[in-house]
């Protein structure tokens, strides 16, 4: 009988919808969860000649409530976000280190220059003279001390870049793994979405962008993701491991980079401008580090070599307590300059500093072409030199921001390139260079133990023009990179916060389409649950009105 068939649909209709709500309210707290609800359709009707009879419900799929442009602007805003908090995560320690007045290099500079005060006004007091030792002993220790803050953050943030390269490549492998669970999936199923499957997968890609930006395309049931600037890191079922290697500009830097099939069957090694990972918490790490962590610690480099040479050079033009020319004060190195690991040639690049007044606390990179050199400033790649090399070394040599570039032994090859970081590692190489306090020079060229004129003029170096081209004494160029740090830190602080909102809202929007409310799975659990009971006794009618008629036969 007809009865039969129409309460069997519906019992299979509202069965299915009983065990899509209970799915629903099991899943209501599941991380990445959309809900899911029954697709059905009438199963049409039986022509007669008093009219169509319908035949019942048939039960189409099970579709989930997902919507892939507010899904898309969360995983933004989340990437965003991640990127945000993990360069505030960074720039606090250093705010929080630069920022105490009461300890550090401000009142250890403030503390250096007042014993210089006064040892001029009693340069024979053997106190004050050691006095004086023991403030610039303790300057030293503060700048290198906060050097040694900054490079052990740089060292953290190498560890830290290969972890996350490491969970990037873990993530990349589960989504592929979940491309292929889909495939099987629909293939077993005449092509019924696997609901949980995509979720899944869904939320994996939005971890993923925790971690670093990545751009999705379907192609069929599979996803593909790229990164960057368009580098696959999956495609055509295929992963592309990224990886955390030592760049060959500078290996102390962990960099990001993939591998490419090169001539004659090796493998390339492609390094990624940090630039171009700009999301997720390795964006925000190399943001971190190109456009803050190497300013500040070349601007403290600078500071150093800028107090080092102009009070060194000061100091050689007075006598010390037993009348001999002073000599150097500070101890200081010389700019770093880093070979291009690729490089074939066996050209040396030296580099020297020659007025501290014009350092810009830039970076540079040295290239040779086959028949010229270029050297570059970095980060912006502003060219500062082309030329076969003659100028580098003329005499006088021409300086290039206060430094004198040369070329030393060794024959260059086409390709060949060389980083210069001039004042990356002053500040850790900064010393002293005396520890007798008789040999401070004190006095002037007229000498005398009463001679304090010498130290006088050391002691007005505090707020003498030294840097930035005549636009700094040491006292500011400490204060602006306080200030520069405090800034980045606000506006960190304050982009985060609005970036929270609009994740929030973000979220918000997408649970309101996606999300499972209790409260309407609840009234939908009770309205399934009268359809089955309806459908039931549909079918019990048609047995009660079968047996009629064979009792009416009987």
């Amino acid at each position: 009988m007809n009865l039969y068939n129409l309460g069997l649909s519906g019992l299979t209709a509202s069965q299915a919808r009983l065990n899509t709500t209970g799915h629903n309210i099991a899943n209501a707290d599941t991380e990445g969860y959309n809900r899911q609800r029954v697709m059905v359709s009438t199963a049409g009707g039986t022509a007669t000649s008093a009219g169509f009879f319908g035949r019942g419900v048939l039960v189409d799929t099970v579709q989930r409530s997902y919507d892939g442009f507010l899904y898309r602007q969360l995983t933004s805003a989340q990437s965003h976000g991640s990127a945000l908090l993990s360069f505030g995560g960074q720039i606090a320690q250093v705010n929080n280190l630069l920022a105490d007045r009461t300890v550090g290099v401000a009142p250890a500079l403030q503390k250096f220059f007042e014993g210089t005060q006064a040892v001029a006004s009693a340069p024979a007091d053997p106190a004050a003279r050691q006095e004086m030792i023991g403030q610039a002993n303790n300057l030293v220790t503060q700048i290198n001390e906060a050097n040694r803050f900054l490079q052990n953050q740089r060292e953290g943030l190498n560890t830290q870049i290969s972890t996350t390269v490491d969970q990037i490549n873990s993530y990349v492998a589960r989504i592929e793994d979940l491309n292929k669970q889909i495939t099987t999936a629909k293939a077993s199923s005449n092509g019924q979405p696997p609901n949980d499957l995509y979720d899944q997968r869904d939320q994996l890609v939005a971890e993923l962008n925790i971690l670093a930006k990545v751009n999705v395309s379907e192609q069929g049931d599979n996803f593909n993701l790229t990164i960057g600037n368009g580098q696959a890191v999956l495609s055509g079922g295929k992963q592309y491991p990224l990886q955390a290697v030592a760049s060959a500009d500078d290996p102390s830097r962990t960099v990001v980079a993939f591998t490419t099939p090169g001539t004659a069957g090796q493998t390339i090694t492609v390094e990624l401008q940090d630039g171009m990972l700009d999301g997720g918490q390795l964006g925000g790490l190399l943001k971190y580090r190109a456009e803050s962590l190497d300013v500040i610690q070349n601007d403290l480099g600078r500071m150093a070599v800028g107090l080092a040479s102009a009070y060194n050079a000061q100091h050689r033009q007075g006598l010390d307590a037993n009348g001999i020319a002073g000599g150097d004060f500070f101890s200081l190195g010389i700019p770093t300059v880093k070979t291009n690991a690729n490089n074939a040639g066996s050209q040396e690049v030296q580099v020297a500093f020659a007025d501290a007044n014009a350092l810009t606390g830039k970076d540079y990179k040295v290239s040779y072409d086959g028949a010229n050199y270029h050297i570059t400033r970095l980060p912006e790649n502003t060219p500062m030199y082309s030329g076969d090399g003659s100028a580098l070394s003329a005499t006088p040599p021409q300086l290039i921001d206060g430094l004198q570039f040369t070329l030393g032994a060794g024959v260059p090859q086409p390709g060949d390139s060389w980083v210069v970081q001039p004042t990356r590692n002053a500040a850790a190489d900064l010393g002293l260079a005396i520890t007798d306090p008789a040999k401070i020079a004190a006095a002037d060229a007229e000498g005398g133990s009463a001679n304090g004129k010498n130290a006088l003029a050391l002691s007005e170096l505090q707020t003498k023009k030294i840097l930035g081209n005549g636009t700094l004494n040491i006292n500011e160029a400490f204060a602006q990179i306080v200030n520069k740090v405090g800034v980045q830190t606000q506006q960190n602080a304050t982009a985060a916060k609005a970036q929270s909102n609009l994740i929030t809202q973000n979220y918000a929007a997408q649970q309101a389409y996606s999300g499972v409310n209790l409260d309407e799975e609840y009234v939908n659990l009770d309205r399934y649950q009268q359809q089955y009971r309806a459908a039931s006794r549909l079918i019990d009618v048609g047995s009660q009105l079968f047996d009629t008629l064979l009792g009416l036969r009987s």
